[in-house]
């Protein structure tokens, strides 16, 4: 599903060059659970951004579904990941304007689906996350950890083939934490391939593989510094 080729990301301005990633190779098989680790400023969060094609590369390939697409322009990009991948941010990124039913079927909206679908999907996917008491709540509403599972409702509900989480548990005390990446687990036996970033050695545990970062280099152990 996912391979990389001396994947390089250089960000530069007039007087420092920063390399963040430096000749990255790395594959994900459909199915797999990836858990990317590594210390703060190793390249994770731009490794995931390019395999999301938020970001591309300086240098090197990218595979995506068989397809290269390291090389798109961002108009490109957008259109690419329309469907196929869905994101879970530290942050949750919900719309406060915007009651629990409602963030979940922008989603559907931007994909084109009709209403009636859109309603049978967002109820169906509301109840997998056990959040259909709170369907005409707003985010300020909930706890941190019921607004991480309406951005996870939102993030598959398009079902999208690849989850790309970045800290998902982040902002989660630890019991919220762990049902976050019980779901996360339970997506992920039904079929849906997730890549996710993480300091966190517990939620690594759910992965059936790690990925470790140092210094924008895939390393094979882990490093004392995590």
């Amino acid at each position: 599903m996912i391979r990389t080729e001396n994947l390089t990301r250089i960000f530069r301005t007039e007087e420092v060059e920063t390399i963040a990633l430096n000749g990255v190779n790395i594959e994900v098989e459909d199915g797999e659970f990836i858990a990317i680790m590594g210390p703060s400023g190793c390249g994770k969060s731009t490794l995931l951004n390019i395999l999301g094609l938020l970001d591309s590369p300086t240098e090197g390939k990218y595979w995506l579904n068989n397809e290269e697409v390291g090389h798109l322009k961002e108009r490109e990009r957008t259109a690419y990941r329309k469907g196929r991948i869905g994101f879970v941010f530290q942050n949750f990124n919900l719309i406060d304007e915007l009651t629990v039913e409602e963030n979940v079927d922008l989603q559907l909206k931007y994909l084109g689906v009709g209403k009636a679908e859109r309603k049978e999907r967002v109820l169906e996917i509301l109840r997998k996350v056990k959040l259909s008491h709170r369907a005409k709540h707003y985010p300020h509403q909930l706890s941190g950890g019921q607004q991480q599972r309406v951005a996870i409702a939102r993030a598959v509900v398009g079902k999208p083939s690849i989850i790309l989480a970045d800290e998902p548990t982040g902002n989660l005390d630890s019991k919220n934490g762990m049902e976050v990446m019980q779901l996360l687990s339970e997506l992920n036996e039904e079929g849906t391939t997730i890549v996710m970033v993480t300091h966190s050695k517990h939620d690594a545990t759910y992965a059936s593989r790690i990925i470790n970062l140092f210094d924008g280099q895939v390393v094979d152990a882990m490093n004392d510094q995590l």
